[in-house]
């Protein structure tokens, strides 16, 4: 079983991540991110700063940083205390009332259901006031009540449409997609893993092990983007794109390549 340093360092290498970047990224020191990935915690600063630095290297990373904190709490409860539980608040007790209070309540009860039986006794009935109907709301004949309109779900993306992607990891495989500009994965696919994306204009690919990843794109089979353990990032998919990126490309097509900048 792996320790929690080695997996974040798995992590960063399988995204082809240099440990010096993660140091300027973040603002901590290298020495500092090595202790982390080599579990020695006796060699970080004090206080809060252990966690930190897990926070800011997870999130560097696309991981979920209050997750790897909780996983680094657990591989190391020993190296830093874990914040007490918080106090439960004291029980405020309730004085019982005076004796002279409680009897005199049940004095006023009591004369209060006596007075009630000689009242229905007299065959007298309480007054009771008269509630104002409400007034019912007329309908005329020429009104018309329309149904307020419904929520349509919008229509899926026919692949006619738009981009649909198809990612099958051959071999376990980080990778990272963004859908018209919104970023949808940022993770690591294992072996045999599948995955589809759909976007209207464009789709921008990152993997961390080019030779390990296949895809499709609006069902047509992708070219080979690299080689194993080789990374690409920003390869952008669009419908100009497209013939450099599918198997079956005429004679002087470009070939597929990153984005600038």
């Amino acid at each position: 079983m792996s320790s929690f340093g080695e997996t974040l360092r798995r992590e960063r290498e399988l995204r082809g991540i240099d440990l010096r970047e993660v140091a300027e990224a973040t603002k901590i020191s290298v020495r500092f991110l090595q202790a982390l990935e080599n579990g020695r915690i006796d060699i970080l600063p004090g206080g809060i700063f252990p966690r930190a630095f897990v926070r800011q290297y997870a999130a560097y990373l696309g991981l979920d940083p209050e997750r790897t904190v909780a996983e680094f709490m657990y591989a190391h409860a020993g190296g830093e205390p874990i914040p007490d539980a918080p106090r439960a608040a004291p029980v405020t007790r309730t004085r019982p009332l005076p004796v002279g209070v409680a009897l005199a309540a049940l004095a006023v009860l009591v004369l209060g259901v006596l007075g009630w039986r000689q009242l229905r006794g007299s065959g007298a009935e309480p007054r009771v006031e008269a509630q104002p109907t409400p007034a019912t709301p007329t309908t005329f004949p020429g009104d018309r009540v329309f149904p307020p309109p419904t929520a349509t779900p919008p229509p899926s993306l026919a692949p006619t449409e738009g981009l649909v992607l198809d990612l099958t990891a051959n071999q376990e495989c980080w990778v990272a997609v963004q859908a018209d500009g919104v970023r949808v994965i940022d993770r690591v696919l294992a072996q045999g893993e599948t995955q589809r994306f759909n976007a209207h204009r464009e789709i921008v690919l990152s993997v961390g092990n080019a030779g390990g990843i296949a895809f499709r794109i609006n069902g047509r089979n992708g070219v080979a983007l690299g080689k194993d353990g080789e990374v690409r990032r920003n390869i952008v998919i669009t419908h100009p794109s497209l013939p450099s990126l599918v198997e079956g490309t005429p004679a002087g097509q470009p070939a597929a390549g990153p984005r600038s900048g």
